[in-house]
């Protein structure tokens, strides 16, 4: 795996394994927006026909839709996650070709964006699970995209010096990045018990 290019290290070496992560992260939470905004569209035309998403009193797109947390800023959330995600697909593919970008300012900023899409889900997370108490399946797909993308690349880019911490923080993401999956399955698991223990109904479901 190569360092970034910063004002300060650079190594020729491509970051595959990075490039791959966010590409594919970036690709599975575009899937989820993309399928988010086509069913909006759709209950927009058929108002009173259940989605495709709306699978019991539970899980249900469509309740969720319809809600104010799912129009955060005033138009639906899945056009924030076309725009947003775009953005690891094209940083991902830029590392994969083996492009370089010496500015340190850039991948901070760009470390910014993917901290504020974890943050966003799980807001949404606690909005869906304990004040709207519907769960939405193309949301959860982008839920579960956007948490390692955070983990994994942050942890990353302390490491390979693309935020200012410095000699620590360097060190730090050395420590931190071998284990980085970890965290994102402590991530997934504390979501999923959470939606276990508020919905103990889908448990019986499954079982």
């Amino acid at each position: 795996m190569m360092r970034h290019v910063t004002s300060r290290e650079h190594t020729p070496r491509r970051p595959i394994g990075m490039a791959v992560i966010l590409i594919v992260t970036g690709a599975v939470g575009l899937l989820g927006a993309f399928s988010l905004v086509l069913d909006a569209f759709a209950k927009y035309q058929h108002p009173t026909k259940p989605l495709s998403c709306d699978v019991n009193p539970f899980v249900s797109c469509s309740d969720v839709m319809a809600t104010w947390q799912a129009h955060l800023l005033g138009f639906p959330n899945p056009l924030i996650g076309v725009m947003g995600f775009v953005a690891p697909i094209a940083v991902g593919a830029m590392l994969l070709s083996g492009g370089v970008i010496r500015s340190r300012a850039f991948w901070t900023t760009f470390n910014v964006g993917v901290f504020l899409a974890w943050l966003l889900v799980t807001w949404f997370f606690t909005q869906a699970v304990f004040a709207i108490g519907k769960l939405c399946p193309w949301c959860m797909l982008a839920w579960s995209a956007t948490i390692p993308m955070f983990w994994v690349f942050t942890a990353w880019n302390m490491r390979y010096g693309g935020l200012p911490f410095g000699d620590r923080g360097r060190r730090i993401g050395a420590a931190v990045l071998p284990y980085a999956w970890i965290i994102v399955l402590v991530n997934y698991l504390v979501i999923i018990v959470t939606i276990l223990i508020v919905f103990p109904q889908l448990l019986r479901m499954l079982f």
